[in-house]
């Protein structure tokens, strides 16, 4: 990962700017051979905002109040999604510090949506965390940043969540919305690994929530089908590790001495290979980076099916600014444009002034007494068979687009090789 100063990476501009026009001029000759697929109606562009990882301290509550207002200046931003860790995994989890960081994010003058992300609530049983139970707190949030009362107004972001499903009452983290003609996905699927725990028993936190997780992703392939939507946009927290899938393997219980550790990510990413051939827009999959990248972001196309096919309309977008409370990742959306969506690193104005502080919370240190794990939920039928809730697109760190994917697996007929490019 590349981890230069500011100099090196200044003396390499030129460089990089070389193989940002290469890339460009691939881009336009792909291009052009291209029938673009019409959307529904002609719609403007606009921009959503995806940060992570911002409050680590009491003492970053001020820039990340400020990171916000700059945000909120940004012309015609649409929302700001927070993809998870609004406190560091050195703070206790206490009732008041959720509380305290839930009024930042009710500050923001755009409509904001929260996923959580495992300092949130996986890295509680720590001592550091407090030893809480995580479940218990995953719980507390659920009730409280993700209440119904916390929800962006309706006006502004009608938004879908999973527990309005009966058998996922618990998931409001699990949320889905449209707009102008883009399918949104939020999931909870943190680092590390997903919260698939290595110690003897049931995961059932672990296993019910893959159940839920899946279903989500299909009925959301399904609604954006049914819908005629331009694309899809999945965001959750956790790495995936797109470079690593576990494959059943026959006689897998001969290996006595070579234990590995179980993928949690495995079903997730099973999952997303059958909503691209559900839904054959292109589908644009963000997490937050384990590290901070070279340029804030990278793009690729890193998915694919059991048999190694390249699943060619999936493409992932990872954030990881060097300053996360002076940096945000901004995603500009064109529905109308062959290439749909843009991504570029915003810096926060140094002239830009810190808000009034929020009135503080008053602390607490007794944690809630501890709450049963919830229970195993049933098993589902395939998703073809549940109705929708409403019936009705090589890695190059920061810069333009990558190669078209193969035929066998690339994006449907009508639709250009590439829906994303990255500014540097």
């Amino acid at each position: 990962m590349p981890t230069g100063t500011p100099d090196r990476i200044s003396s390499g501009r030129p460089a990089r700017v070389a193989a940002a026009l290469a890339t460009a001029a691939t881009l336009m000759l792909a291009q052009a051979g291209a029938l673009a697929a019409p959307p529904k109606r002609a719609v403007p562009p606009y921009s959503f905002a995806i940060i992570s990882g911002v409050i680590s301290v009491p003492a970053d509550e001020p820039a990340a109040q400020r990171l916000l207002e700059s945000i909120a200046r940004e012309r015609n931003l649409a929302f700001v999604v927070y993809a998870g860790d609004i406190k560091g995994a050195k703070e206790a989890c206490r009732d008041s510090l959720y509380t305290q960081r839930g009024a930042i994010l009710d500050a923001s003058r755009v409509p904001l949506v929260f996923v959580p992300g495992h300092d949130d609530w996986v890295t509680c049983s720590t001592a550091a965390g407090g030893s809480y139970d995580p479940v218990e707190r995953l719980d507390f949030l659920r009730q409280t940043l993700l209440a119904d009362a916390a929800l962006p107004d309706a006006g502004a972001l009608p938004i879908t969540r999973e527990s309005e499903v009966a058998r996922f009452r618990p998931y409001r983290e699990n949320a889905r919305w449209m707009h102008d003609d883009v399918v949104y996905v939020t999931l909870n699927a943190p680092a590390p690994n997903n919260h698939f725990l290595t110690a003897g028993g049931r995961n059932g936190e672990f296993e019910d929530r893959i159940i839920a997780n899946n279903f989500w992703i299909d009925h959301a392939a399904e609604y954006a089908k049914r819908r005629e939507a331009r694309a899809m946009v999945v965001i959750f927290e956790g790495d995936p590790q797109f470079d690593r899938y576990d494959r059943a393997e026959r006689f897998a219980w001969l290996r006595f001495n070579r234990p590995r550790v179980r993928d949690g990510f495995r079903e997730l990413k099973r999952t997303l290979v059958k909503a691209a051939a559900a839904f054959r827009g292109p589908i644009l999959v963000m997490h937050a980076s384990s590290e901070p990248l070279a340029n804030g972001f990278l793009i690729d196309r890193p998915l694919h099916a059991d048999d190694g096919a390249l699943v060619g309309n999936v493409t992932r977008v990872a954030i990881g600014p060097r300053h996360p409370t002076n940096q945000w990742v901004k995603v500009s959306v064109s529905p109308a444009r062959q290439t749909i969506f843009n991504v570029s690193l915003q810096d926060v104005p140094k002239n830009l002034p810190i808000p009034p502080a929020l009135p503080l919370v008053p602390r607490d240190d007794v944690p809630l007494p501890q709450m049963p794990e919830i229970p195993a939920l049933p098993a589902l039928p395939d998703s073809s068979s549940v109705a929708p809730p409403l019936q009705g697109g090589g890695t190059m760190p920061g810069t333009a687009s990558w190669p078209a994917p193969p035929p066998a697996s690339g994006p449907a007929p009508g639709l250009p090789d590439s829906s994303v490019q990255g500014t540097p």
